[in-house]
């Protein structure tokens, strides 16, 4: 499988798109995913995962692509890792038109690679808060907070990352057969030891 850098390819064109919205060059608002418009312009289903509305949101979203979706993409090659950011997305702009009246970000998508790296490589060790955990663990992690976030104020799409993250699940579990063993032959990250896996699922799962 050719590696076509395409995480990062993804990471420039939102980091272009943001800075394009203070310019006149394109209207913004016309790629905002707005839900009662979504069947009139269903093209803002995949043109908001490129709008963010901050530089804060802008730079977490891209420091997660680049990680997670670099990884993902040497792991199941550059256009299945395309194809799952892009379905991703648009699986969680449908399920965000059911919450909220409008959305954008590429949160969405990047919980759809979250996911699927959580059903290929669960026991890679990855930092939440500065905590290293199973990449399992995370997953759990990041949808228990997404599931409170519906049930409080925020202005966060708590819903897209679901609906996201569990079709990247989806996909991966679909995946496993396939790719589950390659990488653990070769060993590229470090990979938590299967008795603090079970003591990660004895304390908090």
């Amino acid at each position: 499988m050719k590696y076509r850098w395409f995480a990062f390819q993804l990471v420039a064109l939102c980091v272009i798109v943001f800075f394009l919205k203070y310019s006149d060059f394109i209207l913004i608002d016309e790629y905002v995913l707005v839900s009662a418009d979504v069947l009139a312009k269903p093209w803002t289903l995949v043109t908001s995962i490129f709008l963010h509305g901050s530089f804060e949101h802008l730079f977490y979203n891209m420091f997660a692509l680049g990680l997670f979706g670099s990884l993902l993409e040497k792991i199941i090659g550059s256009k299945k890792f395309l194809l799952l950011f892009f379905v991703s997305g648009i699986v969680s702009g449908i399920g965000s038109v059911f919450f909220y009246d409008a959305a954008i970000g590429a949160s969405g998508a990047i919980f759809g690679v979250l996911g699927a790296l959580g059903a290929l490589r669960p026991k890679m060790t990855v930092y939440v808060s500065y905590i290293p955990m199973p990449m399992a663990v995370a997953v759990i992690l990041w949808a228990a907070g997404d599931l409170m976030g519906l049930f409080m104020p925020s202005n966060v799409a708590n819903a897209a990352h679901l609906f996201g993250l569990a079709f990247g699940l989806l996909v991966g579990l679909f995946l496993r057969n396939k790719y589950a063993e390659n990488m653990s032959k070769r060993r590229m990250l470090p990979y938590v030891s299967e008795e603090r896996f079970e003591e990660w699922e004895d304390d908090y799962m």
